[in-house]
């Protein structure tokens, strides 16, 4: 970490050993991500309600290039935050995972998927079976009468907007899934 650590108690004691393994938790995120620039951890204990046991809150605040990072662990959530060094723990998991998807984002690792491919049936020939539908691009793509899913091939017209899974057949291009598309 560039900034130094700031642990805050509010509510209750500092203790010693609730720092250390703040620190202990904190100096390990520096493995998922190299930048961090500051993290504030506040532990609170709120006051007691009703007969109930008294569940920790935990809150950590990381900054980072581009960003701000927050977990925030409420009380009511978990009963096994009765005990202080389990509400750390979940905080400080819940954190590293936050902190891996954001360093997979910053690595654009994260996947994206391509919009599915759509066109308008260019030929249709419902006696043979097949039909071929052009592209956006100006290509046409094959399609077979089996290749059509949540349609009858039937009722498919030339001009009627499909989407498509398109794969390379033996003859060249060609549709493996066709779906009738919803008109925008």
């Amino acid at each position: 970490m560039q900034m130094p650590l700031q642990i805050a108690f509010r509510n209750m004691e500092s203790s010693a050993a609730i720092e250390a393994r703040v620190r202990e938790r904190a100096k390990k995120l520096d493995q998922y991500h190299n930048r961090i620039m500051s993290c504030r951890v506040v532990v609170e204990s709120p006051h007691r309600h009703r007969h109930q046991g008294k569940v920790f809150h935990v809150r950590i605040d990381l900054t980072v290039p581009q960003g701000e990072i927050v977990v925030n662990r409420e009380p009511e959530e978990n009963h096994a935050h009765e005990d202080v060094f389990v509400a750390i723990r979940d905080a400080f998991d819940a954190m590293q995972r936050r902190l891996q998807d954001y360093a997979h984002q910053q690595r654009g690792a994260v996947k994206t998927h391509e919009p599915t491919p759509r066109g308008r049936i260019a030929r249709y020939f419902a006696d043979d079976g097949y039909g071929f539908i052009a592209t956006p691009d100006g290509r046409e793509i094959y399609f077979h009468r089996n290749a059509v899913v949540g349609a009858d091939f039937a009722e498919l017209e030339v001009g009627t907007l499909v989407e498509f899974v398109e794969e390379l057949g033996e003859q060249g291009p060609q549709a493996s899934t066709v779906r009738l598309a919803a008109s925008t």
